[in-house]
Order: C-alpha cells, then structure tokens, then sequence
C-alpha cells in the first residue's frame, strides 16, 4: 500500500486566498519529505471552504519547491475549461514537472458552479462535457494534425503547418500522456466505469467504507466492456485520516477541531441539501439526523492511536476488497501545523509499515 494526499484544497471561509495556498505549499513540502507518493489538488468556483480555482497555479509552485512527490489536479474540472487550450496547458505543466504530473479530471458537482458557467448539472450535461472534452484532449495528444473535431459541445481543429513554420507542437513529456485519474461517488458510479473503460486511476471519495465497495464493480464493469483487466493496486482510496499519540488526542484534534468544523459547516449540510447523507451511513435505517461529525468520525474517518489507525485501514482494506492507495484527505491546521504534520508523520513511518502484508494484487491480506 501507499499513500498520497487529496485536497480540495480545504480552508475555513475567513482565512485569505494566499493564506490557504501557503498552507496547502507548506503541506506539499512535507508529504515531499516524508516520501508520500502523490498528491491531488481539486478546483472549485464558488464554494468559499473549498475556495481554489486554479489547481495548475499551486502544483507550478510546488514542484518547484518539492523533488519526488507526484503532483496533479484532483481533478482540473473539464466543462469549465476549452479543451485544447487546457491539452497545451496540461502538456506544458507535465514538461515543468520533468514527468512528475498526474492528470486529474473530474466533471464538476456544485450546482453554484454550474450556475456561473451556464451548464446544466441537472441534465447531467456536465458529464456529457467531461466526456467530449477528454476525447479532445486526448486526440490533441496522440493524433497527427491535421483534424477537425466538431463535437456536441465543442469544435477543435489541430490545424497542418502554416507558412512553413506555424504548427501544433505542444505535447507532455509523459509518452502517451501523463497518468489520468477519475473521482467517483455515487453508487454504480459512471465515472468509475469510465476509469476502468479507459485504464484510467479510479478515486473513491471519502464515503462509507460499505457503500465505496461498490465503486469496484463500477471500474470492472467499465473494463468488461473493453477487454481491459483493472488491478486494484490502482484504486486510491480518499480518507478523513488523524493520527496522534493517542486515541483521546486524535479524537479532540479531529473532530473538536477544523475537520469536526469543515464537516459540521461545510460538508454535511452540502450533502444532506443534495440527498446524498446516504452514502456516509453505516446502514440504509440510520436516521438522517445522526449523521453526526461524531457518527462519521466513528464510523468513517481514520482517527486514533497509530495502533487504532492500523486496525481501522485493516478493516477498510477487507471491507472493500483491497485498494492501493490510501489518500489523506487534507484540511487547514494552519492553526496547529505541529498537529498536522505528526500526523502525516505517523501514518507514514508507524502505521505503514505494518500495512506491508496487504496486496492490493489478490484483493486481501497475502
């Protein structure tokens, strides 16, 4: 198994823009030094505790200021963008990233969002984009000028030289292109059976351990249709994780701390106005009204001891059949970083290491 991180990136509705991207730098830096594998960043327009816009802007900088960590949008929201200038921008990041980049694409869930740019999320026309808009790119990547796409959405030309010098030249340095994944979180997710139709990294948010096993069936039923085998070594697994010396600790730095707040403001009410408190349940008759910071904490963060947090992976793991990669999902602790960096630091040295007996390749413990 091994770990990465994914932000949306998350901040408090007081804290300042270059604050908050300070704060998700400094984190960058030490999941760098501590070896963790990759991390993801999202792109939100108008949701004030998840306030990026511009994913691409915080990875420039961070791959920069970090050596090995793989880095990339989580994911870059393909509606909202024009696809072939997004193929060159993406193309160009992978070069700064000497190969470092992960290309995230996701198709945009925020109604507000879907507002400000005029797509009908209702429709599910976000998702009809999403599609178009990644055959695009894809095409501006591996296919010969000259073409023309004219599309539902979008009409794109890869035009032939022009005046001899004039030409599309713009590739990433990943040959064929950099790595792509895909967040799924309803249940038979066709986002998931995307990622397995296409040999893309399938995400599973941060849901109830139950619920997620499901969004298996999703990426194999997406690669039955393509002859396509899925490993499970590729499936990331997005976690609430905190770490602590103690279980009492992790519990009072968690939720009576910015995690038990962004969930309590923030998360819980976003999904309890889209109907969606169902996917955080432990089971169908549970009450929506218990769906708690504390009944999540109990039942679907990762928070204790370095002991107590070996276990509760453990127990994901077999629950789900077996993933990957565990991703922390990441929040402001600007206030404590001492908290937070300990605790990326435990999971790291202390309870990895006794994960080492699980392979994501048979799906249990070997």
């Amino acid at each position: 198994m091994e770990l990465g991180y994914f932000a949306m990136p998350s901040h408090p509705p007081e804290c300042g823009l270059k604050e908050g991207h300070d704060w998700d730098l400094q984190v960058l830096r030490w999941l760098d030094e501590l070896g963790y594998q990759e991390a993801w960043i999202g792109e939100h327009h108008t949701a004030p505790w998840e306030p990026h816009p511009s994913p691409d802007l915080l990875i420039a900088q961070a791959l920069l200021q970090t050596k090995d960590i793989r880095i990339g949008p989580g994911g870059f929201l393909l509606p909202y963008h024009h696809p072939a200038e997004l193929a060159n921008r993406v193309a160009m990041l992978d070069h700064l990233s000497n190969g470092r980049l992960n290309f995230g694409v996701a198709a945009s869930g925020l109604p507000s969002d879907w507002a400000m740019f005029n797509v009908d999320g209702m429709s599910g026309q976000n998702r009809d984009m999403t599609r178009e808009a990644l055959e695009i790119i894809l095409k501006m990547w591996t296919e010969p000028a000259p073409w023309t796409h004219k599309g539902k959405f979008w009409t794109v030309t890869k035009p032939d030289t022009m005046f001899d010098f004039l030409k599309p030249h713009i590739k990433p340095q990943q040959a064929p292109h950099p790595p792509i994944g895909v967040a799924g979180l309803s249940k038979n997710s066709d986002t998931l059976k995307l990622a397995g139709e296409r040999g893309f990294i399938p995400m599973s948010l941060n849901l109830n351990p139950a619920y997620v096993g499901s969004h298996w069936d999703s990426v194999e039923a997406g690669a039955a249709k393509t002859g396509r085998k899925p490993s499970r070594r590729d499936w990331r697994m997005v976690r609430e994780v905190f770490v602590a010396d103690t279980d009492e600790e992790a519990w009072k730095l968690s939720t009576g701390d910015m995690m038990g707040r962004m969930m309590g403001e923030y998360f819980l009410p976003l999904l309890g106005h889209f109907g969606f408190k169902d996917y955080l349940k432990a089971s169908p008759d549970v009450p929506d009204s218990d769906v708690t910071v504390e009944y999540c904490a109990r039942n679907n963060w990762i928070v204790g001891s370095p002991a107590t947090v070996t276990e509760k992976i453990e127990k994901i793991y077999q629950e789900v059949g077996g993933f990957g990669v565990l991703l922390v999902f990441g929040f402001d602790y600007k206030h404590k970083p001492e908290a937070w960096h300990n605790s990326l630091r435990l999971l790291k040295q202390e309870v990895l290491p006794k994960l080492k007996h699980l392979d994501a390749s048979v799906g249990r413990a070997a």
